[in-house]
């Protein structure tokens, strides 16, 4: 298994990863159960837009060891809709539906929109020191106006005062891919153009990685965050790492991709075999995509 660091997907409920992902056969019930044997992180994107049931939440723990970290986003209501304003008590709330996964709690995201601007700042900060201290956290955001200058110094020094990181969400791959593919002109209109810092202010250093869906072209940038996760390791973090590409269904071959970069420059376990030989070409002909509530990402 997967040692030291954290390697995941954006979900684990895809019907179209049987026989790819997951053994042929696997049921619905079991897509969990299956992905916990191959990676030991899932970022569970879709509290962002409803917060499970506590039987839903029950099941998840009964599905996962307590090695496996589920890294769920915050509801859309509180970081979109609310702008971290009079949220408090909502997040308490959620938290308070996560609290049974208790070890299995990775870094929960803070993932802000990108009207929220270096001026809120004060209101970043008055939000996060009302979290409770179920989990870790980190903040992703996606103003321009944090990439550079005071407002990046003042976001990173703040984070690392409250031992909190900040999430690196890396699109250069997917902006830089070419063609009229839908699920790549949709993943250049969701995905922000940022700069990827390869910043740590706390112990979690979170990396979301958006691919070109050519993955070969990937790697030179694989081999450069490998290295920074390396250093990372050195540096005695535990990185969380989230492969994403314009269409998901090629996410687990990205996600091996990077582990052989990674296995070559660090001891990091291994990563287990797929439910069916994997193939190397992104390109082939595959099952029409299925999916369900907990297996969507339209925010990214």
């Amino acid at each position: 298994m997967i040692q030291r660091a954290f390697l995941g997907l954006p979900v684990w409920n895809r019907a179209d990863w049987t026989g790819e992902l997951y053994p042929p056969g696997t049921p619905a019930s079991q897509r969990l159960a299956a992905y916990a044997r191959i990676f030991n992180a899932v970022e569970g994107n879709t509290t962002f837009y409803a917060t499970p049931p506590p039987t839903t939440v029950a099941r998840w723990v009964e599905q996962t060891g307590p090695r496996f970290r589920f890294c769920f986003k915050l509801p859309r209501a509180i970081t979109h809709e609310r702008m971290l304003v009079n949220a408090s008590r909502e997040a308490e709330a959620f938290m308070e539906v996560l609290a049974p996964l208790r070890e299995r709690l990775g870094p929960v995201l803070v993932q802000l929109p990108p009207r929220f601007g270096p001026e809120r700042l004060p209101s970043l900060e008055d939000f996060l020191l009302t979290l409770p201290p179920v989990a870790p956290y980190a903040v992703e955001v996606r103003h321009p106006g944090y990439f550079e200058g005071a407002a990046q110094d003042e976001l990173n020094a703040m984070l690392g005062e409250l031992g909190m990181d900040r999430a690196v969400i890396d699109t250069r791959g997917v902006h830089e891919a070419e063609g009229d593919d839908p699920d790549l002109a949709r993943a250049h209109e969701r995905k922000p153009r940022l700069p990827a810092p390869a910043v740590a202010t706390g112990r979690h250093p979170m990396l979301r990685y958006v691919a070109n869906p050519e993955l070969p072209a990937n790697d030179a940038r694989l081999i450069a965050w490998a290295e920074q996760v390396v250093s990372w390791l050195e540096e005695g973090r535990e990185p969380y790492l989230f492969m994403h590409v314009p269409d998901d269904f090629f996410a687990p071959r990205l996600a091996r991709r990077f582990f052989e970069h990674l296995t070559a420059r660090a001891e990091v376990g291994t990563l287990p075999a797929f439910g069916s030989a994997a193939h190397d070409h992104p390109g082939e002909r595959r099952p029409a995509r299925q999916v369900s509530l907990f297996s969507e990402d339209p925010e990214g």
